[in-house]
């Protein structure tokens, strides 16, 4: 986007400044709760929304195939993920939850997550039309 919007551009990476330098202690949060690495916790959200095959999971969690393969073999072992074949191509397996790996996405989610410092900045009226903002992202 950078010749045709440059502001764009530049509100992009202050955003996901703002939200990557303010998610660790989410993160450790996260990780102590499940008790798994923060890899295997990109792997089950991607799959809380649906099921997906170990290409889609590598390209959501953008994780290279190798690393995707260790991840849903480790989740696979603890009974959190299972593999079943893909009925739309019998050469492919599809991954998804178990009951077990959705109490654990469950459990991840009741994680408290709360805005970071830099929001106590913005006033009400600032956070509703971030807000109107996000929502407008998120629909298209």
């Amino acid at each position: 986007m950078s010749a045709d919007h440059p502001l764009a551009d530049d509100v992009w990476r202050a955003m996901v400044a703002v939200v990557f330098d303010n998610r660790e202690g989410w993160r450790r949060d996260v990780v102590d709760a499940s008790g798994l690495p923060f890899s295997r916790i990109r792997v089950l959200r991607r799959l809380a929304k649906r099921p997906m095959t170990a290409k889609e999971i590598a390209e959501a969690a953008t994780m290279d195939a190798p690393a995707t393969s260790v991840a849903v073999n480790d989740l696979e072992d603890r009974g959190l993920v299972v593999r079943e074949t893909n009925p739309n191509n019998r050469r492919c397996k599809v991954i998804s939850l178990t009951d077990e790996g959705r109490r654990t996405v469950a459990s991840i989610e009741r994680v408290e997550d709360p805005a970071p410092r830099p929001f106590a900045a913005l006033s009400d009226e600032e956070l509703q039309t971030l807000e109107t903002i996000l929502a407008k992202l998120t629909a298209g």
